[in-house]
């Protein structure tokens, strides 16, 4: 890291750096970031020089207000250190880019439909108390309840970072408020989450491989839905993916925004060949991350969430619907390692 900010300080030096005002906007973000570390890891290098001084001063003669300050000044260390760990863990190149997220239920009607508006507003609860700006791109009612089918853009630092960590399917046990018969119904929904590119990823798309249609908006919005034909969706042929975007007032900008959203998905496909092929390369196993469950939320006959890869687990089912996620985000981000 000192060596990648020596380096953009000699580019600072050079008569061209602000031609291009932003490519050098984030290399300055990337050098203070980068620096932020660096004093991070200089300040935990200093203070555990320091306690292991006390801790030999202690074993040589105990005494109890010496050790007593000890132990407050190593407590407030390993909470900096466990926040400054979450930091090192998010230093992937797209950890910083805002996130897309797309949900869709599972079998089961409407049942799985109102699942998807639980997640939904369990995200949209953990993002608001980050401080993180989110926009609908894509939101499709549910024929009886709950969302059919809802894409939303995070943004904020370090969002897709964060968020990575629910890419999977979500499972949920609970006493169904749409059976008359009060039974148990176990619900699924998948999310995908993909880092958010724009001018800074290069993708060249043909444009006789697009298939680009308008329709009328559906869903929450302003005075302009269902109005006018604003609402774009963009079919890429060659990987049948499907871009759709209807949260702008103009068919131009919404066209905008889902060539964006193309170019993340397809980017965001390649990242994953890439990984595939490198555990293939190594004679690991490869999971298929995107269809397995990642996550239960039982409701009864017990309550309790279970991340099913960390093992990471919270009774409290309620409170974790209200988004209060950052443990099994944290748990995650430390089992990938």
């Amino acid at each position: 890291m000192q060596e990648k900010v020596e380096d953009i300080q000699r580019k600072m030096l050079d008569d061209n750096f602000w031609n291009d005002r932003k490519k050098a906007q984030a290399l300055i973000d990337e050098m203070n970031e980068k620096k932020d570390t660096i004093e991070g890891y200089a300040w935990f290098k200093q203070k555990v020089a320091q306690m292991l001084d006390d801790s030999q001063l202690l074993k040589e003669e105990f005494d109890e207000d010496l050790f007593a300050m000890f132990e407050e000044e190593y407590l407030e260390m390993a909470n900096k250190f466990e926040e400054f760990e979450i930091r090192i863990l998010l230093s992937h190149p797209y950890d910083r880019n805002a996130a897309i997220v797309e949900m869709h239920p599972g079998a089961g009607g409407t049942e799985s439909q109102d699942w998807v508006q639980m997640l939904y507003r369990m995200y949209t609860r953990w993002a608001s108390k980050r401080g993180y700006k989110v926009t609908v791109l894509d939101y499709l009612d549910g024929e009886e309840a709950g969302i059919k089918s809802v894409t939303f853009l995070v943004e904020g630092n370090r969002a897709y970072g964060y968020l990575k960590a629910e890419r999977g399917v979500h499972r949920l046990v609970r006493i169904s408020p749409f059976d008359s018969g009060g039974r148990r119904h176990t619900s699924f929904a998948s999310v995908e989450v993909m880092p958010q590119f724009n001018e800074e990823v290069e993708i060249v798309i043909d444009p006789n491989d697009l298939v680009i249609e308008t329709h009328r908006a559906s869903g929450a919005g302003g005075q302009h839905i269902n109005k006018t034909d604003s609402a774009v969706r963009i079919i890429h042929k060659p990987t049948g993916i499907v871009a759709n975007c209807q949260s702008e007032r103009s068919q131009i900008q919404n066209r905008e925004r889902a060539m964006n959203m193309l170019k993340s998905r397809l980017y965001q496909r390649l990242i994953e060949e890439q990984e595939a092929k490198m555990k293939e390369i190594k004679g690991e196993v490869k999971a298929n991350e995107w269809g397995s469950q990642i996550r239960s939320y039982v409701m009864c006959p017990y309550t309790l969430v279970k991340d099913v890869r960390t093992g990471y687990e919270e009774g409290n089912v309620d409170k974790v619907l209200d988004g209060e996620i950052d443990e099994f985000i944290y748990a995650y981000l430390k089992w990938l390692v």
